[in-house]
């Protein structure tokens, strides 16, 4: 069984859509929603699809760690609300860890939606990056439970939470890239943000540390999306 844990913060009008496309999965599977404080209908929306609703602190580290805690599946995935799961999804992550019993986790290719000049220089850069076994949470991050615990799970700090997991599953074992079907997610959302979080990542990559991280990110973000990095998906 797969655990698929999704960290909500006010997420209601992008769940829905998310919710069902798991539903339309075949592998068996578990949905468990964090949230960390939405005011919106995110709850409702959860409710109504009965899947598990923990609560967290605000930081999306922390309501990873807490939904993989609760998960019962051998293989972890971390989805943001805003992904888009294609069908079959679920199932090419039972083949690639069942016939290589080496792989301990991976992603997805990152794609961006709308077919703009934007969208595909960001999607061909995020493509480049994972060759140097660079990604982030939103190209949906999968993991057998084994090495999650082995390497310490996700931890609750201030900025790139799932980049500092990814380095510790990088050096832990091999990961692979499923190519098809990809991970499509907002490049409208990203427009300001995306180009920040990849540098910020690149120079995680050279072990600057998380708070130093996050002073930079908010010295340098937008004010209408400073911080939202730091709490979770805006």
């Amino acid at each position: 069984m797969i655990s698929i844990i999704i960290p909500t913060l006010n997420e209601a009008r992008r769940l829905p859509g998310l919710l069902k496309a798991i539903r339309e999965q075949r592998t068996d599977n578990e949905v468990i929603v964090v949230d960390g404080g939405s005011t919106d209908r995110t709850l409702e929306v959860a409710r109504d699809h009965e899947v598990q609703i923990l609560a967290a602190p605000a930081g999306r580290g922390a309501a990873l760690s807490i939904g993989a805690r609760a998960s019962q599946g051998e293989v972890l995935l971390f989805l943001h609300a805003d992904s888009s799961l294609l069908p079959g999804a679920l199932d090419k992550i039972n083949e690639m860890l069942s016939t290589n019993p080496q792989i301990i986790g991976g992603n997805f290719r990152l794609v961006f939606d709308g077919n703009t000049s934007f969208s595909r220089r960001l999607t061909r850069v995020c493509a480049w990056i994972r060759l140097i076994g660079l990604y982030y949470g939103d190209s949906g991050i999968f993991v057998r439970r084994s090495a999650y615990e082995a390497i310490g799970g996700f931890r609750s700090i201030p900025l790139m939470e799932d980049l500092d997991f990814v380095r510790r599953l990088e050096r832990s074992g091999r990961t692979c890239c499923i190519q098809r079907p990809s991970l499509i997610t907002s490049s409208r959302r990203f427009e300001r943000r995306r180009p920040l979080e990849i540098f910020l990542g690149l120079v995680s990559w050279l072990g600057v540390s998380p708070g130093r991280l996050a002073e930079i990110y908010r010295m340098h973000s937008p004010p209408e999306i400073s911080g939202s990095g730091l709490t979770g998906k805006s």
